[in-house]
């Protein structure tokens, strides 16, 4: 998919409410939308914010071709000449502003703000939520596989099992945001610059009339890079005693055997025996990987039985995120403009958490100044002095609102950066290895409890009084209405 052409990556109605807006004139009014999540993915205790980059692009290069106007007067709506015309002069001249990739994000708090005319922010909520849905949702499952691995070495191996060719490259992408440390996939290595990684196939030891040779034919054409496939026939009995042997063979003109994989079985009593096998046989520098259906809870068990692995290959239920294949995240409409005024606006639900919060808001990530860890996350208006000011905030949980707490000797880190203001980007876009800093430096801002994969602590995110009596009165006054 080219991001030069993705203007009608997008849903029908968003076509179509725009269509509407421009026949009511109301096309060129302002507003300003909101995307978040409800809830956050795995039972984890945070989200990994990712997709940034790829929403930059796309507005960047937003346009509607003469082929997508084309295609717009054949649909059975019978649009009219004039809209299509306004769609080829089509530009983003909106405002955005946005969380950092990398971040810690958490539900409820605004990742994304889109400010512009009606027709404009309207049209990018698809693709924007798709990009940002999907990346984050990665980079998460990838962040919460990284807290059990450790140190250990982590490599994205999904792209045969990813939803197409754009989720395998981006996904690469979103798992090296997330901590991984390289990618099997050659055009996301390329595109953004990740460290690629790859073995053989079963396939390579079938082609040769042993296991022995295939292996020694391996070593002589890449000598610096020997990673050995044991288990084609049988792991113990074959694979590593082969595996030995060539490893022994490179040792004598000065190489070292880089690794053997173990794709299959038992992979905990395999890695043991293997280590045994191989430091016994003076080859202890040689690195143990696993694959084969991976993920946090299976690396968790495996390291739990003694587990001698040193790599982990994890491919398919890191790259569709198989236990939960989609974030869910939201994008609500929170302030219009009412003749010359903006005003909040909300969405109420029969599902108390689907009730939007109204008005433009910003977020500030609230750091105490004695542990240097964050307390929590405030949520308020840009007009509001405090937390900007230093001054005393209290967080309180407006369901339960005697879970109260005031908060004086904090810093208040601004979550929302400018990223377009006025259709111009105002934001350099960091390089990965930028982000990954970045990612792990927000990591360090939070208690273990926060983290863990297991009944993790809950972060507080917390409306400021301001916000929340505002939103007690648009909910007071629609009932009003209702009762009419």
């Amino acid at each position: 998919m080219h991001t030069e052409d993705l203007a009608l990556h997008t849903d029908k109605y968003q076509i179509n409410m725009m269509y509407a807006h421009w026949h009511l004139g109301t096309h060129e009014n302002r507003a300003v939308f909101e995307a978040y999540f409800r809830k956050l993915p795995f039972g984890n205790g945070y989200a990994v914010f990712a997709g940034l980059e790829r929403i930059v692009q796309y507005v960047n290069h937003l346009r509607f071709t003469e082929e997508d106007i084309e295609y717009l007067a054949e649909q059975e709506e019978n649009y009219d000449p004039a809209f299509l015309d306004e769609l080829r002069k089509f530009r983003f001249q909106g405002t955005i502003h946005s969380m950092k990739e990398g971040t810690l994000v958490f539900p409820d708090e605004p990742l994304i703000r889109v400010e512009g005319r009606m027709m404009e922010a309207q049209l990018v909520e698809t693709a924007l939520l798709n990009f940002m849905n999907f990346q984050t949702l990665i980079a998460t499952k990838a962040s919460r596989i990284k807290q059990i691995a450790g140190q250990d070495t982590l490599l994205e191996f999904g792209t045969r099992r990813a939803q197409e060719a754009d989720a395998a490259v981006w996904g690469a992408r979103a798992a090296y945001v997330g901590g991984f440390d390289a990618t099997s996939n050659m055009l996301a290595g390329k595109k953004f610059g990740i460290p690629t990684k790859g073995t053989h196939a079963h396939s390579w030891v079938q082609s040769f009339e042993s296991e022995q040779e295939s292996f020694d034919a391996y070593a002589k054409v890449m000598p610096d890079l020997v990673t050995l496939l044991v288990d084609t026939y049988d792991t113990l009995k074959s694979g590593v005693p082969h595996a030995i042997q060539t490893g022994k063979y490179l040792a004598s003109i000065g190489k070292k055997l880089s690794a053997i994989r173990l794709d299959s079985g038992d992979l905990a009593y395999l890695s043991i025996q293997a280590r045994k096998m191989l430091d016994e046989a003076g080859l202890p520098e040689v690195k143990i990987v696993a694959s084969n259906d991976l993920d946090e809870n299976t690396i968790l068990n495996l390291k739990a039985q003694g587990a001698r692995i040193d790599i982990w290959g994890v491919g398919t239920q890191l790259i569709t995120a198989a236990d939960q294949p989609a974030l869910g995240g939201v994008y609500k409409l929170v302030e219009r403009n009412v003749n010359g005024v903006m005003k909040p606006t909300l969405k109420i639900s029969a599902n108390p958490e689907k009730v939007s919060t109204p008005g433009k808001k910003d977020v500030y990530r609230i750091i105490d100044r004695t542990s240097g860890k964050a307390l929590a996350d405030y949520i308020c208006f840009p007009e509001e002095e405090q937390p900007r000011d230093g001054g005393p905030i209290k967080l309180f949980n407006p369901q339960h609102s005697y879970l109260q707490k005031k908060i004086r000797n904090y810093e208040a880190i601004p979550m929302l950066e400018p990223v377009f203001v006025d259709g111009i980007q105002v934001y350099e876009l960091p390089t990965l290895d930028m982000i990954r800093i970045h990612h792990k430096e927000q990591l360090n801002l939070f208690w273990p409890e926060y983290l863990r994969k297991m009944n993790p602590e809950i972060y507080r995110t917390n409306i400021s009084e301001t916000v929340w009596e505002l939103k007690k009165a648009i909910m007071a006054e629609h009932m009003q209405e209702e009762d009419i």
